[in-house]
């Protein structure tokens, strides 16, 4: 008897440690585009001002960009269906009237990895509110899982080229489509064809004391675009013209502080277009401190699409522009 109770209890034991183990290591893929939201919330409170407000923040147009594009395509998820595959979108905005007031983030609740959002309220005052205070935290969560997501898809094929690593000392990965197009001294020059366009990548270095003036800041980053631009960056030929890349005159680039590869950075996002033609577009640039070398490095990615929409393509770049990886002897 003492034997087939311990047998039990043995048995017991590795089914419980089975069933944990399984709700921990095998979890099934999360699934979604790129920027892809799925919205769990009752069609009451959807077509409300609880969704109004949602639509406010979460799909708010991004800033740099030629036309307005939102941050996150959503797709609204009445709560009565959402069930089976649509738990393992990989990332999820759950609204509900409870009698809880809370707002929080669980990862990898249904998938992985996954980020799902959790916003509950008494009333829709309450939930607008949540929203309200917790809306920028969320986005960015979303916003890191889409990057992380981005860049482990880049490593099914990526580009082996060692301009970067050998002219600047760092790698970027990014996919085997990517081809350097230009390598001088101190500017290399990326590019990838698109349908109806290219994606580029430019990383070139400044003086370690450029940028010193804040009251000039955007001015001389705008300067020292448009300076690159002109040496580097050609446009058609034009008949009676030189043209060339400059910092889009009718509006000044916004400036973000940032901290890419570990070091801290001016995030510059904006829209560049040709001196002499019609060609334009948004760029992302990431003016990095690096006082182990002593210099500002400078990363950038931009796109040239026209009647396209960019969105996707942009954070693409920025993706693979934070994936820098700073390179030692060792390495």
């Amino acid at each position: 008897m003492k034997k087939i109770t311990l047998l039990g209890l043995l048995l017991l034991c590795l089914a419980t440690a089975c069933k944990e183990g399984n709700k921990q290591t095998y979890l099934p893929a999360s699934i979604g585009p790129i920027n892809s939201l799925a919205v769990v919330m009752d069609n009451e409170l959807w077509r409300g001002s609880v969704g109004d407000k949602v639509r406010e923040h979460f799909a708010a147009p991004i800033s740099g960009l030629v036309w307005d594009e939102p941050q996150f395509t959503i797709n609204h998820i009445p709560t009565q269906v959402f069930s089976g595959s649509i738990r393992t979108t990989r990332a999820i905005l759950f609204i509900s009237k409870d009698t809880l007031n809370t707002a929080h983030i669980k990862s990898n609740l249904y998938a992985g990895p996954q980020k799902v959002a959790v916003i509950k309220g008494n009333t829709e005052a309450e939930i607008i509110a949540n929203i309200e205070a917790k809306a920028l935290g969320i986005i960015t969560a979303f916003k890191d899982l889409e990057i992380s997501e981005a860049q482990k898809r880049f490593k099914r094929s990526l580009n082996k080229e060692k301009a970067l690593e050998d002219n600047f000392g760092i790698r970027l990965e990014m996919p085997s489509v990517y081809k350097v197009g230009k390598q001088e001294d101190n500017f290399v020059w990326i590019d990838r064809q698109i349908p109806k366009g290219t994606m580029n990548i430019v990383a070139y270095t400044m003086p370690a004391d450029s940028f010193k003036n804040d009251s000039t800041f955007v001015r001389d980053i705008v300067k020292m675009r448009d300076s690159i631009g002109k040496t580097y960056i050609p446009g058609p030929d034009v008949p009676g013209k030189t043209t060339y890349m400059i910092t889009e005159k009718a509006f000044a680039p916004h400036v973000y502080p940032s901290t890419i590869g570990g070091l801290k950075a001016a995030e510059v996002k904006g829209i560049w277009e040709m001196n002499g033609d019609f060609m334009a577009g948004p760029f992302l640039t990431y003016i990095i401190n690096d006082p182990n070398n002593d210099r500002k490095l400078i990363l950038e990615g931009f796109t040239y699409a026209p009647a396209t929409s960019k969105r996707d393509y942009m954070f693409e770049l920025e993706a693979i522009l934070k994936s820098i990886q700073f390179i030692t002897p060792a390495d």
